[in-house]
């Protein structure tokens, strides 16, 4: 069965033998006056992922080919920290036969990770890592202006400025070099990660499965 993790477009080089994805809600459990408990029923909340990461100092026959050095992970791991940039954590598992089997694919932020260095693991190095699910949001302006009605009274006019909105080039043609994934794609030819599925959709002849893409090859892009 193949399973791999990618965080950032990076293919992790040994996927963890157990992932776990929280899915939480904001729902809130209030007492009556009479003691009777009630749910108030909310917007889903954030989900949370956490893991453990074995990264090797050595060459496993079951890691993945093209590792790096734990040091070059660890390096991404602090990047992603700080830079206050979603990335996406994509989880594909597919059957023996080529079929998926299950694929999570996730806007996140790193909130913590920690890293073990325990003298029984020989020279690997463990990191626990906590993802929190990001939700792109924004917010509105207004510019308040007087306006005087016919009795000489003034009043004031709320008008919402638009959302300033960001656009990438586009080209008509991609071609796919070695680390990238649709994802990264999306979001340097398209403006936005998310609109992978569109490049996905278009390119359905030549990609089998969303998350298997490989250099040298030509994909179209959404005009």
């Amino acid at each position: 069965m193949a399973y791999k993790l990618y965080m950032a477009g990076t293919l992790m080089p040994i996927t963890p033998s157990k992932v776990t994805v929280k899915i939480n809600n904001q729902n809130k459990t209030m007492t009556l006056i009479n003691g009777e408990e009630i749910n108030i029923l909310k917007a889903a909340g954030l989900s949370d992922v956490s893991f453990e990461l074995v990264l090797p100092q050595v060459s496993y026959p079951f890691s993945n080919g093209g590792a790096q050095s734990a040091a070059y992970y660890l390096s991404l791991f602090e990047r992603l920290k700080v830079s206050k940039t979603p990335f996406q954590f994509i989880l594909n598992r597919q059957k023996p036969g080529g079929g998926m089997f299950h694929y999570t694919n996730l806007t996140v932020g790193l909130e913590t990770y920690e890293i073990t260095d325990d003298a029984g693991e020989g020279f690997d190095v463990k990191v626990k890592i906590n993802l929190k699910q990001y939700r792109a949001y924004g917010t509105k302006t207004v510019a308040v202006q007087p306006a005087k009605t016919s009795g000489g009274t003034a009043t004031a006019t709320v008008k919402a400025a638009p959302r300033p909105t960001t656009t990438a080039p586009k080209a008509a043609t991609y071609t796919v070099k070695s680390g990238d994934c649709l994802w990264n794609i999306a979001k340097k030819q398209l403006g936005n990660g998310a609109d992978y599925t569109k490049i996905y959709n278009l390119n359905k002849d030549k990609i089998k499965n969303p998350n298997l893409i490989y250099p040298g090859q030509v994909l179209t892009l959404p005009s």
